[in-house]
């Protein structure tokens, strides 16, 4: 697209989640795309959103992704920094949203996910000196497929929650944990789920239209330059 050379750009780097798994089928109400119709409407076309949300995708895994040993999620979050993050003109802000695959699917330590973490805002400042690089909570997983919805892996993705609290690595944090979780089973809640809206009964795992709504409207306005939530 073309766009004036003072457009800013924040990236929306994620996996399926961000990606729109369980969205509606060309609705445009995916958490990247509410967020962008509200970051318009409160200070017009200064920022532009990209989502770079791939479904499977992971922090730091696969270990070996070739054209002979493909897998759906696409190459790791840090292998691919370069091509959909780095590389594009006008980079200021990043939203980092994913690390349940590499929880559910490859068994990952939280430890090497917080690595990998280090890693990518590392390469990412050093590219884009200024830019700012904005941790989002994993929302709750728990009773969902038999890989992710373990008690194991949530106990996992409280932990990585907690790393993005510290404020230790990161701009910010964004929080899409709390307002989309039921506190009372720790799972995502029922309103949420896509029987709620469209696309059958879902998987507990991937929200639906509403939840998006709600994770987009978590994201603190002012963190790009508004005066109000």
């Amino acid at each position: 697209m073309t766009a004036p050379d003072n457009t800013k750009v924040v990236v929306a780097f994620g996996d399926s989640i961000t990606d729109g798994t369980a969205s509606t089928l060309n609705g445009d109400d995916r958490w990247p795309d509410v967020f962008a119709r509200r970051l318009h409407a409160a200070v017009g076309n200064r920022w532009v959103v990209v989502n770079a949300g791939i479904g499977g995708n992971q922090v730091i895994g696969p270990a070996d992704y070739t054209a002979a040993k493909p897998i759906s999620g696409g190459p790791s979050a840090l292998s691919r920094i370069d091509r959909n993050v780095t590389s594009l003109p006008g980079v200021a802000a990043v939203i980092w949203f994913e690390g349940i695959n590499d929880f559910g699917s490859s068994n990952a330590t939280v430890a090497d996910v917080v690595a990998g973490y280090r890693q990518g805002v590392t390469r990412l400042r050093a590219a884009l000196p200024g830019v700012k690089v904005y941790a989002a909570t994993l929302t709750s997983a728990l009773a969902s497929t038999p890989t992710h919805g373990t008690p194991d892996v949530d106990a996992k993705r409280q932990a990585l929650n907690a790393f993005f609290r510290s404020g230790s690595l990161f701009n910010g944090m964004i929080d899409f944990a709390t307002p989309t979780m039921d506190p009372t089973t720790g799972s995502l809640k029922a309103v949420y789920q896509p029987n709620s809206a469209t696309g059958g009964p879902g998987d507990k795992l991937h929200p639906n239209r509403a939840g998006y709504a709600a994770m987009a409207a978590a994201v603190d306005l002012r963190l790009f330059g508004t005066k109000a939530p």
